[in-house]
């Protein structure tokens, strides 16, 4: 990606973000502005993106680019008090939002707004500076760490479209102001594509209506968006010719399910990590990914892995730039522990879930996602979360929440029947110290604003 700047690139005078109620045309971006100052005016300060809209953050993120030092991209669920810590953090001086005058109260900065509707320019004043580009980490409690990258490392991953070829229409589940979500938004802009943007009050059924009619081409979420997706109503004609995964472990069960109700559809999952950058991309339909990943550079794209105490370390030009409050990011050798914990069965390395997610049950370890994974493949369940509960005796025990199919069991004999399988499933599966104690059918399970399974 050569350019420094997205108002830069190439794929901007033809890239389109198609939201809701309002389509915006981004190559018209450089003869007026949806912000009520000067771009030029704040040019070199640092800046917080804080909106409630993904379509306000997203040209907030273009007008910005090539202009601020440094961009503070804030998601939609960051509190009042974790946004105003992180601007002392990275010293923002200009919020840039989208909210009504009520919420901006007390705010300890310069306040620029963005606009519904855009204004005229007189010329598109040039760019120069290099933005840092900061995002939050996920899978954290209390205040959220941040990591800085370079656009370059954004969209190292992105590889151009053909000057021959349409531009894909892409959609996604993420939300642009998280690094799953930016990934795609990005994809579009540089590469000259639409992007259908949800809204935030937007019922899904409703969402996909738009998707269908767009035709959206490509669509990305992680497992539990597409296992929401499968658990609701058939939309009419939806069915995008590429789907990707990624932020969780994308299971047997969730490809098999994803190749079952698409069969004309590419289904790639891929991993990267707000810290690592985007690692790889699966598409040989199997869970995991083939231990030649390991042995050495992935495809000539300037990705190197490897494996150490059962955890995946990784070392691209894509990795952000170091921690804002100075932690350390890299090992001796430039590489990232992504904290994933994998294990190589016949020639294939397989994700057991997070190394800070282990449960303890009489001194013997349980990977939730492990379990989960084994759980996931009986076909009348839709997904499962395993957690700890309290034990006085094994200090814990293991606990299996499940979401059934539709057709998965209504009455309780037909429950009792896919419980005493999905028992025996996990006995053929499991160590015996994995085996859920207790097992319990659920009508749904708690996702994160992020798409990800919550975990206690």
């Amino acid at each position: 990606m050569g350019n420094t700047c997205l108002m830069a690139a190439d794929g901007l005078r033809r890239a389109r973000l198609a939201g809701r109620e309002t389509c915006v045309e981004l190559g018209l971006l450089a003869g007026q502005t949806f912000l009520d100052t000067d771009r030029a005016a704040l040019a070199g300060t640092t800046v917080a993106i804080a909106t409630s809209s993904q379509m306000a953050a997203g040209l907030a993120l273009i007008e910005w680019d090539g202009r601020a030092a440094r961009m503070l991209v804030c998601p939609p669920d960051l509190t009042r008090e974790h946004l105003n810590a992180a601007m002392a953090e990275t010293g923002a001086a200009v919020l840039v939002t989208d909210w009504d005058a009520a919420e901006l109260v007390d705010v300890p900065a310069r306040v620029v707004r963005v606009l519904a509707q855009p204004r005229a320019i007189e010329r598109s004043e040039p760019t120069a500076t290099r933005t840092e580009w900061v995002l939050f980490t996920s899978g954290t409690s209390g205040r959220p760490k941040m990591v800085g990258h370079t656009l370059a490392g954004l969209a190292g991953a992105i590889t151009p479209t053909a000057a021959n070829v349409a531009p894909p229409v892409w959609s996604t589940f993420y939300d642009i102001r998280r690094y799953g979500g930016l990934q795609i938004f990005l994809r579009a802009v540089l590469g000259g594509g639409t992007l259908v943007i949800a809204d935030t009050h937007e019922a899904l059924p409703e969402f996909l209506g738009r998707v269908v009619q767009a035709g959206v081409t490509h669509m990305s979420g992680t497992p539990s968006h597409w296992r929401r997706v499968l658990m609701g109503q058939p939309v009419s004609g939806f069915g995008p010719r590429n789907i990707r995964l990624s932020g969780e472990i994308a299971d047997q069960g969730i490809l098999d399910a994803l190749r079952g109700a698409f069969p004309h559809s590419s289904i790639v999952h891929a991993f990267a990590s707000t810290e690592a950058g985007v690692g790889f991309e699966v598409s040989d339909g199997k869970a995991g990914f083939p231990e030649s990943f390991i042995t050495g550079e992935q495809g000539g794209r300037g990705v190197w892995m490897k494996v150490e105490g059962g955890t995946l370390h990784l070392r691209s030009d894509r990795t952000a730039q170091g921690y804002t409050d100075g932690a350390p990011l890299l090992d001796g050798a430039g590489y990232v522990d992504t904290g994933d914990m994998v294990e190589l069965r016949e020639g294939r390395y397989y994700f057991n879930g997070r190394r800070g997610g282990i449960i303890n049950v009489g001194g013997l370890k349980v990977n939730p996602e492990e379990m989960e994974a084994v759980i996931n493949r009986h076909p009348a369940v839709r997904m499962a979360l395993v957690k700890a509960r309290k034990n006085p005796v094994t200090g814990a025990i293991v606990v299996a929440e499940i979401v059934l199919t539709g057709d998965g069991g209504a009455s309780g004999e037909s429950r009792a029947r896919v419980e005493a399988e999905l028992r025996a499933l996990c006995r053929a599966s499991l160590a015996a110290h994995k085996v859920p104690a207790l097992m319990k059918f659920v009508p749904s399970l708690t996702v994160t604003a992020g798409g990800k399974l919550a975990r206690a």
